[in-house]
């Protein structure tokens, strides 16, 4: 694992940072687990960038009617995370940080007695709840300036295990003009996906959004030529009420398709939440 680091925060959370990838990890329970759990985490996380870097070129490419043919275990997640939107244009990149947070996650807890763990890889985060445990997870609103605009409370007995954040300002390129649209899902390969597309939604046609090819950005971008969004001037507050209703029904749709469980979408400090029982804004959104 040459070139990677593998340090422990002061706060005694595991580092591990290779690359473009950068995990902050905490697990909780007995000190004999917890470090056995972090040992498992550190063995896993040796292989993942490299094993990325070889199936790159496939990677980057968009899912078409083929499912694509990828060998190691985190690019595998990231194709079957984003096969169910295969209709649009999307390229299992848009998974990535997710898979990477659910591989080291289940090795992470591989014959290990925790009472909750995470992964967070740069926002994306994959949670293990054991029977009974609960976790909070802060949603940060604007990507640009980060600070705490909300938070969701997962429980065991909920069938989220995922959290991912997307929207301009994040590390990757966005098409849309959301400062965040933070979702959860079964999983974060699925929640870092889907809150991709929701990001995207999150637009209105008006000369206040430039736009730029991606690929004049970064030549290595999957986005290739695609337009994405590089600033935002003044929008008037119909302009943002139109996107941010074009991203709720981006949302309601993968909601109602089983794909996510809610969503949460800020544009100019006003939020949309698309959930069954808006459990997702429990605290501070807007």
């Amino acid at each position: 694992m040459s070139g990677a680091i593998v340090a422990r925060l002061p706060d005694g959370r595991l580092h591990l940072q290779e690359g473009p990838i950068d995990l902050v990890i905490e697990a909780f329970g007995a000190v004999i687990e917890v470090e056995r759990a972090y040992a498992q985490a550190v063995e896993c996380f040796g292989g993942v960038l490299s094993d990325l870097v070889r199936e790159l070129p496939t990677l980057r490419r968009p899912v078409g009617e083929a499912a694509p043919q990828l060998q190691g275990p985190v690019a595998r997640r990231m194709a079957e995370a984003v096969w169910p939107h295969r209709a649009v244009f999307i390229t299992p990149m848009a998974a990535v940080a997710g898979a990477v947070a659910d591989e080291v996650l289940q090795a992470l807890v591989r014959d290990r007695t925790l009472e909750k763990a995470y992964v967070n890889d740069g926002g994306d985060i994959a949670i293990h709840l054991a029977p009974g445990q609960q976790l909070r997870a802060g949603i940060v609103g604007d990507l640009h300036a980060p600070q705490l605009s909300g938070f969701a409370t997962l429980h065991h007995n909920r069938p989220v295990r995922g959290i991912a954040t997307s929207g301009r300002g994040g590390r990757s390129f966005s098409r849309g003009i959301a400062d965040s649209a933070t979702v959860l899902a079964a999983t974060a390969a699925v929640a870092d996906a889907a809150a991709t597309l929701i990001a995207n939604a999150v637009n209105v046609d008006t000369p206040a959004i430039r736009r730029q090819p991606a690929c004049e950005i970064d030549p290595d971008s999957d986005l290739g030529g695609l337009p994405v969004t590089v600033a935002v001037g003044e929008l008037s507050p119909a302009l943002v009420a139109e996107a941010l209703d074009r991203g709720v029904l981006e949302a309601r749709r993968l909601r109602l398709c089983g794909i996510i469980d809610s969503a949460a979408l800020s544009l100019k400090g006003h939020w949309r939440i698309e959930a069954d029982d808006k459990a997702i804004a429990e605290a501070r959104m807007g």
